[in-house]
């Protein structure tokens, strides 16, 4: 019959607990009926030569009437044994049906001592039983009949067999210890791998997530119960989120789309109207504001189109594959303003992401630099406990302590000449930061050494 699949976590547990308790339970039941140190019924066919030596007895004193001289002839013949095999032969032993030992011996000694323990332990005289003391075994009673009474009589002998194993677990703690963590290892440690597996998808889909990957994983949906609806829940709230980002991304691009047009018949109406009018003031100003609004609807665009998919869109690639050709045209573009530009060796490293937005974001930032430095650009590229840091420094301007934090904000200019004079949108470092926190990465900025503003970009690497 196939057992029924348990897919239950719960239901796990309590069954590995319960096959335990069953395992532990059978031990405890079957010790008393294989320890040999416990009163027991003495085995068939153990049972039946014990019946033949008292036949022999029986027969060999039959022809004697005086119990006195039975006993001290029992004693000479049975209860003493060879005197070279004193420890191997069986002994022999008589005693009335009330208990009394009969014998010429000493009764102080130790086996005299430990049959009268085994009489007073035995429940019924017409139930043979055997008891170990020791490596001592005592058998009986078994009845015999000499000089005309009943008596019982009772067989001792060396027990040369190993004691059984169980016995040996409960007589040594640390073996029972270790023999139960033999036992229960195993199933725990199948307990635990059944428990990490799924939590360990969970986790590995998590990351992903981190890192912008928003895509379905269907072996989430596979183990226990309660891990298949976490999974299933887990998809579905990424597929939501997908929905989401794109459906936004998508109304960013089609409302800049849209822009545009009323855009080009504005700047069209003012060129009709500086024809048949001449130049003004007021139609040069409405000419310049629309291009500036129409500078900034393309950038909008520039970024949604960059944005719409990318996260789902990721790809691994080295980290000179992404921006090595980016560093060598902008060295060569600060050559022909005048300046100096330096870049450290890019590391030998992989990154997870939109290329395009990586090489967009580092590439704006160092473009930035040449635009406001005044004579040197610093780049340094290193890497930090499983993180990429790319640093990029100028000897401009800088931006104020005080509006450091609102640079990143869209459409912020600062208050001074950096932004005013490049007539930027205020667009570019906004671009910059929503790229670098889709890869996960941090993006700060600071006072640099070179008396200019210092980028650092923080981005986590592809394991």
């Amino acid at each position: 019959m196939k057992l029924p699949k348990i897919n239950s976590l719960y239901g796990r547990i309590f069954a590995i607990f319960w096959t335990t308790m069953l395992l532990v339970l059978i031990a405890v039941l079957s010790l008393p009926h294989l320890d040999p140190r416990v009163a027991r019924d003495v085995p068939s066919d153990t049972l039946t030569k014990l019946y033949k030596v008292r036949d022999k007895v029986q027969n060999r004193l039959e022809g004697e009437t005086d119990l006195s001289r039975a006993i001290m002839t029992f004693d000479n013949q049975f209860s003493r044994g060879n005197n070279h095999r004193k420890n191997e032969v069986p002994r022999l032993f008589l005693s009335e049906q009330d208990g009394t030992i009969l014998s010429t011996q000493d009764r102080d000694s130790f086996k005299f001592r430990t049959l009268q323990n085994f009489i007073t332990s035995v429940e019924s005289p017409d139930t043979p039983m055997q008891k170990l003391y020791g490596k001592y075994m005592l058998a009986g009673p078994l009845p015999i009949t000499l000089a005309d009474q009943e008596l019982h009589m009772y067989i001792g002998m060396r027990w040369n067999q190993p004691p059984p194993f169980l016995i040996n677990l409960f007589d040594k703690p640390l073996q029972l210890l270790l023999a139960v963590m033999a036992v229960s290892t195993p199933l725990l440690l199948w307990l635990a791998w059944a428990l990490s597996q799924p939590a360990r998808r969970l986790e590995r889909a998590a990351r992903r997530v981190a890192k912008g990957e928003f895509t379905e994983d269907p072996e989430l949906e596979t183990g226990t119960a309660e891990f298949k609806q976490a999974g299933s829940s887990f998809n579905q709230m990424v597929l939501a989120v997908n929905q989401i980002i794109s459906g936004q991304q998508r109304l960013l691009s089609d409302i800049s789309h849209e822009l545009r047009s009323p855009l080009t018949r504005l700047r069209m109406a003012t060129a009709l109207a500086t024809r048949k009018q001449g130049e003004s003031p007021e139609l040069k100003r409405i000419d310049t504001e629309a291009q500036r609004l129409e500078q900034m609807i393309g950038e909008l665009l520039e970024l949604s189109r960059m944005n719409i998919d990318s996260h789902v869109t990721r790809e691994t690639q080295p980290a000179s594959s992404l921006w090595e050709e980016i560093l060598d045209d902008a060295q060569f573009e600060a050559e022909q303003r005048g300046k100096q530009l330096t870049y450290s060796d890019i590391p030998d490293v992989t990154l997870s992401g939109n290329p395009k937005l990586l090489m967009s974001a580092i590439e704006n930032i160092i473009r930035n630099a040449i635009c406001y430095g005044q004579n040197k650009i610093d780049i340094e590229m290193q890497v930090e406990q499983q993180h990429l840091l790319i640093c990029v420094e100028d000897d401009g301007p800088g931006v104020p302590e005080e509006e450091i934090n609102d640079i990143f904000r869209p459409f912020y200019r600062v208050s001074t000449a950096r932004d005013r004079e490049s007539g930027g949108t205020g667009l570019g470092l906004a671009i910059t930061q929503s790229a670098v926190l889709q890869h996960n990465g941090e993006i700060t900025a600071s006072r640099s050494k070179l008396g200019g503003l210092k980028m650092a970009v923080k981005l986590p690497l592809s394991l």
